[in-house]
């Protein structure tokens, strides 16, 4: 009991507001791990990290049977589910790559706002213990995996200010990734006239253009950087 205790007083305790240069400078930092190319390479397995576990959730909620995800080394990634090949269920499935990191960067602000920076380490260290069980080839469990023992590391030995410092990066980071890899979407669209992509099988389900579905991906992420910014009072 005395375990649980101390346990739920971890989770649950709030972090001091971090000085404005420091916030600053951790969106700084956020910013250069998005544009700079190599940096880019590496920290992508991140937003793909979510980009399909979006998928995986939604459609384990709407009723699809998840039969595993596949995460690979040129960050790209596969969620494999059976249900009926249209309808909600299908779109919402679709919909739910590209605006996942946005939307759990909007709810990681929300949480920051609130001063439960440790409460969102461990709430992304639960997620990706389950996601972790879904996983299905050998790079993906790695990825994973390295993915999760950062986060720990830092949840664990950390001290208030490292925690508060590297859940306000990740957030950050998730915000401005999710604009990256919509305008990388709709780049490859154009050299490649995309067949396969979630906006283009959102096409072929819906009737509307692919690049219709390209800025509905594009609109969510601005919404949520827009919306988190309000949250941290950064605007």
């Amino acid at each position: 009991m005395d375990l649980l205790v101390e346990f739920w007083a971890r989770v649950s305790a709030r972090n001091a507001p971090l000085p404005t240069l420091t916030v600053w400078l951790t969106v700084a930092v956020a910013i250069l791990l998005v544009l700079v190319p190599q940096a880019w390479k590496l920290t992508r397995h991140g937003i793909t990290i979510v980009h399909e576990g979006g998928h995986g959730l939604v459609a384990a909620l709407g009723g699809r049977r998840l039969q595993g995800i596949r995460l690979h080394s040129d960050t790209s990634g596969l969620t494999v589910s059976r249900g009926k090949p249209r309808g909600l269920g299908m779109v919402f499935t679709l919909l739910a790559g590209y605006t996942a990191p946005a939307l759990l960067g909007l709810g990681a602000a929300w949480m920051l706002g609130r001063g439960h920076d440790v409460g969102l380490l461990w709430a992304l260290l639960a997620a990706l213990a389950l996601l972790l069980v879904q996983i299905r080839n050998w790079f993906g469990l790695w990825s994973v995996a390295v993915t999760g023992a950062l986060v720990f590391g830092v949840t664990w030995f950390g001290s208030p200010a490292v925690q508060s410092i590297f859940a306000l990066l990740v957030t950050a980071f998730l915000l401005i990734g999710a604009l990256r890899t919509v305008v990388e979407l709709q780049a490859t669209r154009s050299r490649r006239g995309g067949q396969a992509s979630d906006a283009d099988q959102l096409a072929r389900l819906s009737h509307l253009p692919g690049l219709f579905w390209v800025l509905v991906f594009f609109a969510v992420a601005g919404a949520c950087l827009v919306g988190a910014a309000r949250l941290l009072a950064l605007d």
